[in-house]
């Protein structure tokens, strides 16, 4: 049985998408987790437990208003996490 907060996918993915445009933006273990857990507090969780919920979520998230909100929560954390950096300096 499968029981999950399906937005960590969504946010995962959308993560990657909009990081692959922002080349100014550190890409380190640290920092992507950070982006993830800041875009995720800005969001409702959708958990779900069975194989059927799982695809009732996958089909709301084709709602133009749900990528969006994604989309915003998860720029609104790289810019955060763009100006304070928690990872390691290097040298």
């Amino acid at each position: 049985m499968l029981f999950k907060n399906y937005m960590e996918e969504v946010v995962d993915s959308t993560m990657e998408e909009i990081l692959a445009y922002n080349e100014d933006t550190c890409k380190c273990d640290r920092c992507k987790l950070d982006i993830k857990a800041l875009a995720l507090n800005h969001l409702p969780p959708k958990y779900v437990v069975t194989d059927i919920g799982y695809v009732y979520t996958r089909i709301n998230e084709l709602e133009s208003q749900f990528k969006a909100d994604v989309a915003v929560a998860v720029t609104n954390a790289i810019k955060v996490v763009r100006k304070n950096p928690r990872h390691e300096k290097e040298g």
